[in-house]
């Protein structure tokens, strides 16, 4: 019997389109991330001392680094801090992804 691994299993959720974006999404959101953590490595800082650097607070960063991005102001601020600027691009959900967000969005 084959073993089933991590890799297979997230190659068959991609074929659901609304995973797939979901997906998306947070790989774009690692992206960001492993950017704000590559610099306190690089310049060997703990989240309270990025803060107090950037003039933020220490949860901010702490937020931010585990994908939490209610405020934009704040990510732009850390990443402007860091060397980075922020790009936000709205794009158009495709077919299936669409309707059953719409599905999910009308319940709440």
């Amino acid at each position: 019997m084959k073993e089933y691994t991590v890799r297979d299993h997230l190659k068959e959720e991609l074929k659901d389109p609304y995973f797939k974006e979901l997906h998306e999404l947070s790989q774009q959101k690692l992206e960001v991330v492993k950017k704000i953590i590559a610099y306190r490595i690089k310049y060997k800082l703990n989240q309270r001392q990025l803060a107090k650097q950037l003039g933020v607070s220490q949860q901010h960063i702490s937020n931010i680094e585990n994908g939490e991005f209610s405020s934009v102001a704040t990510l732009e601020k850390v990443l402007l801090g860091i060397g980075y600027s922020v790009k936000i691009q709205a794009v158009p959900l495709r077919g299936k992804a669409r309707n059953r967000l719409s599905k999910v969005l009308s319940r709440n």
